[in-house]
């Protein structure tokens, strides 16, 4: 078992994954250079820590033993008797290479060092290491002490050794594990795509307003929140970020194509929640916009922006990026789906799936609607997702 862990960035994420592991009895480092934002995270914690116990979910001698595990510290070289490194800080590439190499130095030769990036690669970081077998990503979903999903993602790298370790230690950490190919995105960042991308065409078409595509999703689909309140929770500033970054990983594949009226929200320092004023307004006089509340329009809205999310999730599994299981668990338990897309598929009817994206690709010939060869596959062989059938092979 993992005994000492250590924790590069002590922003949410970073104090999130820390309290996660010293709830599993590890003993935790915390690294920021900044003396400022450690102070920030402890107190953070305990404000966490004292609302669960309001809440009746732990006592306060749980709280004393949590705190007492997370120890802060301001350089590097303290977290070199850690079994296993998570670094949680911004997403720069050349950074975060800077930052594994230098570690690189103090730890054992045995440690296993991890990134929480959402979409960068893992054998690009891993390759600042001079041993890059131990390098792994782990990435977890904000808020860390909450969220279930943690994907694991081995680089070309990547010992099976490190990988089957890692598996089990997320697991003891009492979280559901899904395994991602090294690819933009992994699971989550690269099949929610189109529950923003789509919701944003619909709008820029001129289709509808925010406010319906947010209550005909919402309303039909069972989400949780709508696309463009959930832009504004999240910041548009960092879903603009990993949409472009995987738009431009992809090589510019047009399914992944930002939105202009993201980019001007961005820009316009318009950032949602945190800014007071993105999609809608925060201030406190402010009145939420009412949806046009026409069930053909809801239906519309929610047919083509299902689809585009079931034929993303099929192209995952059509390129061995997880497995049906995994592609489902992670948009459950990572994002908060009322069902997996690809369960939700088969609801639906593979013949509903393929008819609808060729009917969207017959209206605007774009790339962007091209049925998943999978889909098309299953349709024609009278396969779905979860039954005795299960596709398993390309």
């Amino acid at each position: 078992m993992i005994y000492k862990v250590g924790v590069i960035g002590s922003g949410t994420m970073g104090s999130g994954i820390a309290q996660v592991a010293a709830t599993a009895d590890c003993k935790v480092k915390v690294f920021d250079t900044k003396q400022e934002a450690l102070d920030k995270s402890k107190a953070a914690l305990e404000k966490v820590l004292s609302r669960l116990i309001e809440k009746g979910r732990i006592d306060e001698t749980e709280k004393i033993r949590i705190q007492s595990n997370i120890s802060y510290v301001n350089t590097l070289k303290e977290l070199k008797d850690a079994d296993l490194t998570i670094e949680a800080i911004i997403e720069d590439l050349d950074i975060k290479k800077k930052v594994f190499s230098e570690l690189e130095s103090y730890v054992s030769e045995d440690t296993i060092i991890a990134s929480n990036t959402s979409s960068l690669s893992i054998a690009s970081i891993a390759s600042s290491l001079q041993r890059p077998e131990r390098c792994i990503g782990i990435h977890f979903f904000n808020p860390a002490p909450l969220m279930k999903l943690v994907e694991v993602i081995p680089a070309v790298q990547t010992s099976t050794k490190v990988m089957d370790k890692v598996v089990s230690i997320i697991k003891d950490w009492k979280k559901v594990v899904a395994i991602a190919k090294d690819t933009p995105g992994f699971i989550v960042n690269r099949v929610a795509r189109p529950f923003y991308g789509e919701s944003l065409r619909i709008y820029e078409e001129g289709l509808a307003d925010v406010a319906t595509i947010d209550w005909s999703l919402k309303t039909l689909g069972g989400f949780r929140m709508g696309p463009f309140e959930l832009m504004d929770f999240i910041g548009n500033d960092i879903n603009y970020t990993v949409t472009e970054t995987v738009f431009k990983a992809f090589y510019y594949d047009a399914r992944y194509k930002p939105s202009f009226t993201q980019k001007r929200l961005s820009e316009a320092g318009y950032l949602g929640r945190k800014s007071g004023k993105g999609y809608y307004d925060y201030g406190t006089n402010a009145v939420k916009p009412f949806p046009k509340e026409d069930a053909a329009l809801a239906k519309y809205i929610f047919d083509r922006v299902l689809v585009m999310l079931i034929n993303e999730a099929a192209d995952a599994l059509f390129w061995n990026i997880a497995s049906a299981e995994d592609i489902d668990n992670a948009m459950t338990k990572g994002v908060n789906y009322p069902k997996g897309l690809l369960t939700w598929a088969d609801e639906k009817g593979i013949d509903w799936c393929v008819n609808t994206l060729d009917s969207l690709y017959d209206e605007y010939h774009e790339d962007r609607y091209r049925c998943s060869p999978l889909l098309r596959r299953m349709n024609r062989e009278k396969k779905t997702f979860f039954s005795k059938k299960l596709v398993s092979d390309n």
